[in-house]
């Protein structure tokens, strides 16, 4: 799930064998006396066992518990699974030995299986700003909270119940929260380990370091790995991999991208074409099922025409008229309107337009979902989204109570689902970020690993065929079979349909065949 930041290169740093990774390491200095540590990690250098411990900081003062780890039987249709469900985390430190940030993970391990055959996954989300709950909560884990949002409501009961598609069944399962999301906070006080850490670059350093720090600490090295990222996690995904590749020592054998945006560069007259053929989907699903099939004619005519006479700009008034009207006839957006904005709709304006006068307005990260138009009076739309305003709030109590309640495992502080500050700090660095770059250079370094990229039709916020037209001008290398490119029915979140989630399981566990 992206934050607001969506919708608004290389790692120069060396890595030390010892385990420094820049300003950014996770080791195991010797222990303090009296001090409440996550389990399978010591307290910070300098603090020796049996020394009279000095006054803590106002950080150490709300130090994560303890990691639990607890025995979970999940009863589902034809199976029974058993595992340890372990809710923790692992602190980081800067190259002097101060600690950084405790980043929280919620791991599930399948009893009974050989470790060094058994894949295991890391998830992470994106937003920036974003914890993992969407993705554990809404898709693979073993536990399940229903988030279509033509549906739910704030006030719908927000208990979790057995997930029929947990990825369990033939994966080990690893959900992170980045710093700032989730219970995963700042221990150091100072400006510069949140500018580091809510940076490109920074964000990247940590993820792979607590990737590497939790395979060591589980004695899961051996296993095959895989990352899956959504959103900013495009961003993340081939960076992380890139970095566990030729950092830190670990391989990685599959990338699954879910929504994902691959570079930000992406406006100016390519926004257009990448939207067009969702907003068409959008007209054509509220007519009846579609798919990506259905959607031919679009992305030809995106490709083309509308291409062509986009180039052409408003200067050529014959083209411009010619392209409005086309698009209001494509997209049901009234012609008068279309012509005024010269055929060029962002996600606002279209969300804003399609349904007006009904007072509805579309979900951004769904335009599938209608909701009522708060402000149907004025031109603008101040704030909000349908798709996925509804689901903050049972989303963040169900994550909450299932770490508390099942896998006991009570910190203080509040629960980050979408920590818009994050966003807000972000360091996007000289130019806008992409991870192209990464993509091409993991998939040529390790000729076997496969990559599978899947997005929803009805989403405006990444739409699929952004990711079409990128992925189209990679190297042959990268191409089928060994690159996957799948479309479903939904929005950012498709998952949250349940032939979408079932479908795009079944393509996850071929991966890891």
């Amino acid at each position: 799930m992206s934050s607001t930041a969506l919708r608004s290169t290389s790692l120069a740093l060396i890595l030390f064998a010892c385990g420094i990774m820049g300003s950014v390491r996770a080791d195991n200095p010797p222990p303090r006396a009296n001090a409440t540590t996550p389990a399978g990690q010591n307290a910070g250098p300098g603090e020796r066992a049996g020394q009279a411990p000095s006054t803590p900081s106002a950080a150490e003062q709300h130090r994560l518990p303890p990691d639990s780890s607890t025995r979970q039987t999940l009863d589902l249709p034809g199976r029974t699974l058993s595992f340890i469900a372990t809710a923790g985390s692992i602190r980081l430190f800067d190259k002097k030995g101060e600690p950084d940030a405790d980043i929280v993970y919620t791991s599930y391990q399948l009893d009974g299986t050989d470790r060094g055959t058994r894949p295991v996954t890391f998830f992470f989300n994106g937003g920036p700003g974003s914890s993992s709950a969407w993705l554990q909560l809404g898709n693979a884990g073993p536990w399940r909270l229903p988030i279509n949002a033509d549906e739910v409501t704030p006030s719908t009961f927000p208990e979790v119940r057995p997930n029929a598609e947990t990825w369990l069944d033939f994966t080990d399962l690893v959900f992170i929260d980045p710093v700032g999301t989730g219970y995963s906070r700042f221990v150091g006080t100072g400006d510069d380990v949140r500018k580091r850490l809510f940076s490109v670059d920074g964000d990247v350093d940590a993820l792979a370091l607590v990737v590497r720090r939790w395979l060591e600490q589980h004695d899961r090295l051996l296993s095959p790995k895989y990352i899956v990222g959504e959103s900013y996690g495009g961003i993340r995904g081939p960076k992380v991999v890139h970095q566990l590749q030729m950092q830190q020592g670990i391989g990685v054998k599959g990338l699954i991208m879910v929504s994902p945006i691959f570079d930000y560069a992406r406006t100016g007259l390519l926004q257009y074409i990448a939207t067009l053929p969702s907003y068409v989907a959008t007209l054509r699903e509220a007519e009846g099922p579609v798919k990506r099939a259905d959607l031919a004619d679009v992305e030809a005519y995106a490709r083309g025409e509308f291409l062509t006479d986009l180039i052409k700009g408003q200067a050529d008034k014959e083209a411009t008229t010619r392209l409005a009207d086309k698009v209001a006839a494509l997209t049901g957006i009234d012609q008068a309107v279309s012509r005024r904005l010269a055929g060029r709709f962002d996600p606002d304006a279209f969300g804003r337009e399609f349904d007006r006068k009904k007072g509805k307005s579309i979900g951004n990260y769904d335009a599938s979902v209608r909701g009522l138009d708060p402000f149907p009076d004025l031109d603008f739309y101040p704030s909000g989204d349908p798709s996925s305003d509804t689901l903050l709030a049972p989303l963040t109590s169900a994550t909450v109570d299932l770490l508390t309640r099942k896998l006991n495992w009570r910190p203080d502080g509040s629960y980050e689902l979408v920590n818009h500050a994050v966003g807000q700090a972000w360091d996007y660095g000289r130019g806008p970020p992409e991870s192209l770059s990464e993509l091409r250079q993991i998939l040529a370094t390790d000729p076997k690993m496969k990559l599978l990229v899947g997005h929803g039709l009805f989403d405006l916020v990444t739409p699929y065929f952004g990711s079409q037209i990128v992925l189209d001008q990679l190297p042959p290398f990268a191409s089928a079979p060994r690159v996957k490119f799948v479309v479903y029915p939904g929005g950012h979140m498709f998952y949250s349909r349940d032939g979408s989630r079932h479908s795009f399981r079944a393509e996850a566990e071929a991966m890891m065949k």
